[in-house]
């Protein structure tokens, strides 16, 4: 067991879930941070930008924690997109994807609060989307709603019909936190997992 608490600076059931799959010990801080991008900041920038800044959001409250912070940004030709929030939005976002390969890029960090220690990665996975028809768009946005999610779908629910393939160093880093680079980060701070 780690002798340092762990802290999840999210709020999300899926990165809960994924940590979860490591069978440690953990709470949960909702960080409360602006996720706008900054003007000229490019996807995978502010990904990172955000994963530190949810981290050190809740440091304050848990001086003592190895935090966590992950965030993600779904971008295509450079442009990003984030969460949609709304049908309407998520229609948009689906049909500008359909037939395209789109970069999840999530930024992760793990803050040593104790010692100001902070350890950063970046995981790209490109999801190849289906052509999808806007009858099929319409019939999955109604079916699973994925309005938080970036890039309107949830390749770990209904939407992995929506894909073609997949390319990446690890599947859950497409749900919100890449295991495999955290597992690497939590080692660095003496972190053993098994």
């Amino acid at each position: 067991m780690p002798d340092q608490p762990i802290v999840l600076a999210s709020t999300s059931p899926f990165r809960r879930d994924l940590l979860n799959r490591l069978q440690i010990p953990f709470s949960v801080a909702q960080p409360e941070v602006d996720e706008t991008a900054h003007p000229g900041e490019t996807p995978e920038y502010t990904a990172l930008r955000l994963a530190q800044a949810k981290a050190h959001a809740v440091a304050a409250q848990h001086s003592n924690a190895l935090i966590i912070g992950s965030d993600q940004v779904a971008s295509l030709d450079g442009k990003a997109f984030g969460k949609p929030g709304n049908h309407e939005n998520a229609v948009r976002q689906l049909q500008m994807m359909r037939g395209r390969t789109v970069s999840f890029f999530t930024g992760l960090c793990l803050l040593n609060a104790r010692t100001g220690i902070m350890h950063i990665r970046g995981v790209p996975t490109w999801v190849t989307f289906r052509a999808l028809d806007d009858a099929e768009i319409e019939n999955y946005l109604t079916r699973e709603r994925p309005y938080n999610c970036a890039g309107s779908a949830k390749s770990e629910g209904l939407g992995i019909a929506l894909i073609a393939k997949m390319e990446g160093e690890d599947p859950n880093a497409l749900i919100g936190l890449p295991l495999i680079a955290l597992c690497e980060l939590l080692r660095l701070e003496g972190v053993c997992i098994l």
